[in-house]
């Protein structure tokens, strides 16, 4: 559910863009300021999750989360002007940038080693179905106001109800993370060795020998101290290698600019000539592609491995990214006013579709997966916090730019994002490691 509401939250915002416009009377510049909003407010969650999870457990803070999704619902629902609806967005985002580390981090810690990179990939499945089902609720809506997101469902705008709707999961997933157990690390390193071998013994198997794991895993916390920012200092570059990697990894994973196919969906086809209705449809196609890549990852991550996913990932996406520049490189005119021949407008229908194809069976897969497993317990919580709020940051950039970069050069601006794509291929092959296998233990 936490990752269901962490695509949700994301990608809702893409429906209701063009009536927010309407409604409030601005531009791309005022809107991609509100769309990015939530976005640093997941820098700031991601920031604060590990820390928060390491003194108050992972259940205490994926509950807040749920308070925040559920919060953010209903304010964003009746804003009365551009920068409360920024403020909404931006509590939305605290709790998105919490759930994208609470998540990995409870899955990576609860997993048996053999299938850890199978479930951990639950997550990114969780995400992609939240923005499938956002993307569906988003059209639903749309035709129940006649195909205008401006028009009124019940007395209210279907902009407004596209993100309203978000309150119900997010108050089932608060009331669902009553229903699990904590993390059998955190456990131990309270003091609760009784509970924490329950939980080893009802997720591994009383066959696991859950004592030898709690002794393994106080070994390794022996030898550990209070993780602080200054752990993960070190070298040259300012911060230890692997952490680098981590912030490289999040990085790329954002600047192939695969947001602005789930944040900026229906601009982004309404500005090749595509009407209202047929733009949130296209939305939903490529979201249904998404919960498709994301099952082939889920099938292969854990039998080939994480490097070779994300190689064949970005070799795809780049021919994808480049392709999609061609086409929009036919574009004539700007705005509501601009068209694209109908052979370039199905290359690039076709393209961001085999785009979204590639990312979502490789780095939409792989990068939470190794920021889960890649770091060394001592400071794996505070890291993956680094580089999750890294990851937002990207995001952030990403989404704030498009609109301009968009309006300035949309085929330039795809260039750049398959330039992206291209240099995560070197990355990958010289910088990031195998964790398939591996014990988080063994993570030193």
């Amino acid at each position: 559910m936490g990752g269901f509401l962490f695509g949700y939250d994301s990608a809702v915002i893409s429906g209701a863009v063009t009536g927010i416009q309407h409604h409030f009377h601005v531009g791309n510049g005022e809107t991609a300021l509100v769309v990015s909003s939530a976005l640093l407010g997941s820098a700031v969650g991601a920031v604060g999750a590990g820390a928060l999870a390491d003194r108050i457990g992972r259940i205490r803070v994926m509950q807040i989360a749920g308070i925040l999704f559920a919060v953010s619902g209903a304010g964003s629902m009746f804003p009365p002007n551009m920068l409360v609806l920024g403020m909404w967005r931006v509590i939305g985002g605290l709790a998105i940038g919490m759930a994208s580390v609470i998540a990995p981090a409870y899955i990576a810690e609860v997993a048996p080693a053999a299938v850890r990179g199978r479930l951990a990939s639950f997550q990114q499945a969780a995400i992609v179905l939240g923005i499938f089902i956002s993307q569906l609720v988003n059209y639903a809506l749309n035709e129940g106001a006649g195909g205008n997101p401006n028009d009124h469902i019940a007395g209210i705008q279907a902009w407004q109800w596209m993100l309203g709707a978000e309150t119900i999961p997010a108050l089932v997933y608060f009331l669902m993370s009553f229903a699990i157990p904590e993390s059998p690390r955190f456990l131990i390193s309270v003091g609760r060795i009784d509970r924490a071998r329950a939980v080893l013994i009802d997720v591994e198997g009383p066959e696991s020998d859950p004592d030898a794991r709690i002794a393994e895993i106080q070994y390794v916390m022996a030898s550990e101290h209070k993780s602080s920012l200054k752990d993960l200092l070190g070298g040259r570059a300012g911060l230890k290698t692997i952490v680098w990697i981590g912030i490289g990894a999040s990085v790329f994973q954002q600047f192939v600019g695969i947001n602005v196919i789930f944040y900026y969906s229906s601009l982004l086809w309404q500005s090749v000539g595509i009407n209202a209705s047929n733009s949130l449809l296209i939305s939903v196609s490529t979201s249904l592609v998404n919960i498709v890549g994301t099952v082939i990852a889920i099938v292969l991550v854990d039998r080939i491995g994480r490097r070779p996913l994300a190689l064949a990932g970005s070799a795809g996406m780049a021919v994808a990214l480049a392709t999609a520049a061609w086409a929009f490189s036919y574009r004539h005119g700007t705005g509501t006013t601009a068209t694209l021949a109908t052979t370039q407008a199905t290359v690039a229908l076709v393209a961001a579709h085999v785009f979204v194809l590639c990312f979502a069976f490789s780095w939409g897969v792989v990068v939470w997966v190794l920021l889960g497993e890649m770091f060394p317990n001592k400071i794996r919580a505070l890291a993956l916090s680094v580089a999750a709020s890294a990851q937002w940051i990207a995001n952030w950039a990403i989404t704030v730019s498009f609109p301009t970069m968009s309006d300035w050069n949309l085929s330039a601006t795809y260039v750049i994002y398959a330039c992206f794509a291209l240099l995560s291929i070197p990355f990958v092959y010289f910088f990031v490691k195998e964790t398939k296998g591996r014990t988080l233990e063994s993570m030193g």
